[in-house]
């Protein structure tokens, strides 16, 4: 299917509109905008991706290799997506979330099934790739702010893909594990706005958080944001949820906490970097990364022990 072809049966266009961007609605031209730089701007849909044999060959034997040697992993990205909210994405990684401490056991088992293997920041991420197809091993996010657990793998959600049984990661851990993808060039808005609205708020949002702890303001964004969007459907958030944080967010205007200066680097280090480079501020997020201890890492000295 040709580009032209594509858009029109997303709907994005004539195919007369398309072929003429003077004409084209801005949706066209942003995405022949990044075709032109050998990208394609991701549209949220219900259709599933056509995932060649081999693709779904790759993704089957990475799942059971790890289920059938015990290592404690849950399925996130793309396909917990789909989960929790009925929209697919294309792909060609499989986003395993896991125990630090199990990344080593993984990361032996996929280089002796003949995937090349690296440990791109011991803090959070290792990758094995067989071709043109990945697998993305994550411990936590990149601040390290969010740690991946057992409670989480414990609290996964049994599913089923390409034939093979397997843990899907839970709503409450998946708005975790995206509340800080922030940057100027990817934002998690919108999938933790889908996973509300599609799970229609019914997940333990006590669990949720615990999980962000002294960054519930993170959560409170996040849901101010929701509201903006789906406001016909605030009552997915319940009342004593918006309740507790506009409370504490009044307590935190009202007695701020001077001890606090600056943490913008924890969303942002590109964009916020001229604080800490230019004008003083602490490196929050170096603080927060050299923080992770030992046992929270990913091993690179026990890959090949």
């Amino acid at each position: 299917m040709s580009f032209a072809d594509w858009l029109v049966e997303y709907g994005l266009g004539s195919r007369s509109t398309i072929l003429h961007t003077s004409h084209a609605s801005r949706d066209v031209i942003q995405l022949k905008m990044a075709l032109e730089r050998g990208e394609l701007l991701p549209i949220s849909s219900s259709r599933a991706p056509i995932f060649c044999p081999e693709h779904e060959a790759f993704f089957g034997e990475v799942i059971r290799l790890m289920s059938s040697n015990h290592v404690q992993v849950a399925v996130a990205g793309a396909f917990a997506l789909h989960e929790h909210t009925g929209i697919w994405r294309a792909t060609k990684d499989l986003d395993l979330f896991l125990p630090a401490q199990e990344a080593p056991r993984a990361l032996k088992l996929l280089e002796k099934a003949g995937l090349a293997t690296e440990i791109l920041d011991p803090v959070w991420l290792a990758k094995a790739r067989r071709g043109e197809y990945f697998v993305d091993l994550i411990a936590g996010m990149s601040n390290a702010v969010i740690r991946v657990d057992y409670s989480w793998i414990q609290r996964a959600q049994p599913s089923e893909l390409f034939g093979a049984q397997v843990r899907v990661l839970a709503p409450e851990e998946m708005i975790a594990s995206k509340v800080f993808v922030t940057r100027r060039e990817r934002f998690d808005g919108a999938d933790i706005c889908h996973i509300i609205y599609g799970t229609k708020g019914n997940f333990e949002w006590r669990r949720l958080i615990h999980l962000l702890g002294e960054h519930w303001e993170m959560l409170f964004w996040y849901l101010t944001l929701y509201h903006y969007v789906y406001p016909a459907y605030s009552h997915y958030v319940p009342r004593e949820v918006w309740d507790e944080l506009l409370q504490r967010f009044t307590v935190e205007l009202r007695h701020p906490n001077k001890n606090i200066q600056f943490r913008g680097s924890l969303i942002d280090d590109k964009m916020f970097a001229i604080d800490v480079a230019e004008w003083g501020k602490r490196s929050v997020l170096e603080e927060q990364r050299q923080a992770v201890s030992a046992i929270e890492r990913i091993d690179a000295t026990n890959v090949r022990g």
